[in-house]
């Protein structure tokens, strides 16, 4: 029901200014009748009024005190107090009176639910948690401004184990004012994507960005028409990524069965998101701060700065998060770079203020839902904040961003190839739960390098104890053309099978083993060093168990971010644009 349903037409009222404390449940409320409450239940009923669903936020803040006199005194009629009425007029304005737990006595205290919403409110700010209070949030309001897909996969909204979720932002052109961004024409394409993986125990969160402009393949995927019909999209190999949205009518589904083809990660949700999400949220914050190493003058993204750090919001912030031309190395990948600097601060600004008034707190909110598009698992505010606070213990300071490592296309300057040696440990370090953590940074002394020997002295024997067929002939291959290591031979099967992949070596093959097993990705536990040295042309011998799948894909995933992944901490306050 609207303002003139309920006879409040002229009332400007300010969300501000509803927010009280319910001693009977220790949280405080969004109300319409925000008078103060007793400390005792009253003995009374009182008559129930509905709580408003679309409360306005454009009041003048010069006039709160008159409203809040109105709205007390008018409560106070229908809540009979100790003392009786006048008693409770006096308590309305301020005087004294009974003791109550009034709104102005005390600040709410962070608590899960207000953590929750910055799941719901961060969606290109970032799924990210910070901080919270018990709210009583405006359902009805808020559902009505998210629009859902149904992309024929519908996961709960609470996960035991790990959570996936795929954030992609389009470069359509729909929404007010953004007829000049993004191709013209696109029927929107993913042009940003960021896999948000959460651990399990909910401590830390990896952010994958995907190059829009990598070669991959596009599984076939179902698709739901206006009719109700299914429609089947055929599957494309050696496309760009950024095709699995919009073109040949592809919904988000796509490039979620994308996404998950390419990384191994089941993904629970989707959070989708056009230009305006980055404005309609960087202006609810009040601005985002950003640094620049050097002046910004990109004529295609209109973005002028001077070298420093500069506050950005609305235009200027989407011209921040889209600019690549006079960055970096003028690519795709420099603009990434960007958008995840953004993306920290924004996170940092949504963590450090936007509870110090229920007014943001609204406002972000507000300008959350109407920039979403989601998966029908979270098709509701409801279910939205049962997923954000599943996920509210995560701090900024667990929370890293990477890219996908990729290569330059040998075939076409213009796109990139996904770099398997890189990109794979890295994958199963996610899949394995593992936080991703910059080396180095840990307390204590640092190791001592290892030393390795160079690939013309590895020699090695291998072979297959369990892997798959034809597993030693392709490592040998692999090794040889690969990685060089010439002194590499097939030594057919091997006399038992191994659960897990073997290396045997001398004191004096060590070099030889750690270069090996860096190559591999053998776990410690694989390696198996005798006693005595060998001669100089005995072989070392790696047995392929049963954990092994291919050359090049670790054994055991690693526990730190794998070397050449481009990686930032959200916490970290000292990156700049260059």
């Amino acid at each position: 029901m609207d303002a003139q349903g309920r006879g409040r037409a002229g009332d400007n009222v300010d969300p501000a200014d509803q927010w009280v404390l319910n001693p009977s449940t220790g949280k405080y409320e969004l109300r319409l009748d925000a008078a103060p409450e007793p400390a005792a239940p009253d003995p009374a009923p009182r008559r129930s009024r509905r709580a408003p669903t679309a409360p306005r936020d454009d009041t003048d803040t010069r006039e709160l005190p008159t409203q809040r006199d109105r709205r007390s005194s008018a409560a106070a009629k229908d809540a009979p107090r100790p003392g009786g009425r006048a008693a409770a007029r006096k308590a309305a304005r301020g005087g004294a009176g009974p003791a109550t737990s009034g709104r102005r006595k005390a600040k709410p205290k962070k608590s899960g639910k207000r953590k929750a919403l910055l799941w719901t409110s961060g969606v290109l700010g970032f799924v990210v948690l910070a901080g919270g209070g018990g709210v009583f949030y405006l359902y009805q309001q808020l559902n009505g401004n998210i629009a859902k897909v149904d992309v024929g996969i519908e996961n709960d909204a609470v996960s035991d184990g790990p959570v996936n979720i795929l954030i992609i932002g389009t470069d359509a052109r729909s929404g007010k004012g953004n007829e000049g961004y993004g191709d013209n024409g696109s029927v929107g394409h993913a042009d940003t994507t960021i896999l948000m993986h959460v651990s399990k125990d909910r401590t830390n969160a990896t952010a994958l960005s995907i190059p829009r402009d990598m070669i991959t393949n596009i599984p076939a995927c179902p698709t739901k028409q206006k009719d109700g019909s299914t429609k089947t999209i055929p599957g494309e190999s050696g496309v760009r990524f950024n095709t699995s949205l919009g073109q040949e009518g592809r919904d988000p589904g796509c490039t979620w069965r994308t996404v998950e083809q390419l990384t191994g990660l089941k993904i629970n949700h989707f959070m989708m998101a056009d230009f305006n999400a980055v404005k309609e949220l960087s202006e609810a914050v009040n601005g985002v701060e950003v640094c620049a190493a050097k002046d910004i003058n990109d004529p295609k993204s209109h973005l002028k700065l001077k070298a420093g750090r500069h506050i950005v919001k609305g235009e200027q912030a989407l011209a921040f998060v889209r600019t690549r031309h006079t960055v970096g190395f003028g690519s795709d990948l420099s603009r990434i770079e960007l958008q995840q600097q953004f993306l920290s601060s924004m996170i940092r600004k949504i963590k450090s203020d936007a509870f110090s008034s229920p007014s943001k707190l609204y406002d972000i909110s507000q300008a959350a839902t109407k920039a979403l598009t989601v998966d029908t698992g979270i098709g509701s505010a409801k279910k939205l904040l049962d997923l954000g606070t599943d996920l509210k213990q995560v701090d900024i300071d667990k929370i890293t961003f990477a890219t996908v490592p990729v290569l330059d296309n040998p075939q076409d300057a213009a796109t990139v190839i996904l770099d398997k040696s890189k990109a794979e440990p890295l994958f199963k370090m996610v899949q394995a739960d593992h936080m991703l953590a910059k080396k180095g940074k840990g307390k204590g002394k640092k190791k001592a390098p290892v030393k390795k020997a160079p690939p013309e002295l590895v020699r090695v024997d291998v072979t297959n104890g369990g892997g798959p067929l034809g597993a030693a002939q392709e490592t040998v291959d692999w090794l040889q053309n690969a990685k060089a290591a010439k002194l590499s031979t097939n030594a057919g099967n091997a006399p038992a099978k191994l659960a897990t992949t073997r290396l045997e070596y001398a004191p004096n093959q060590a070099d030889q083993a750690a270069t090996l097993a860096d190559w591999l990705g053998l776990p410690k536990s694989a390696l198996k060093e005798s006693t005595t040295d060998a001669g100089d042309r005995v072989p070392m011998k790696l047995t392929l168990g049963k954990d092994f799948t291919a050359p090049g894909t670790p054994i055991e995933a690693p526990t730190e971010t794998p070397d050449g992944v481009q990686n930032v901490n959200a916490d970290d306050k000292n990156v700049c644009a260059k």
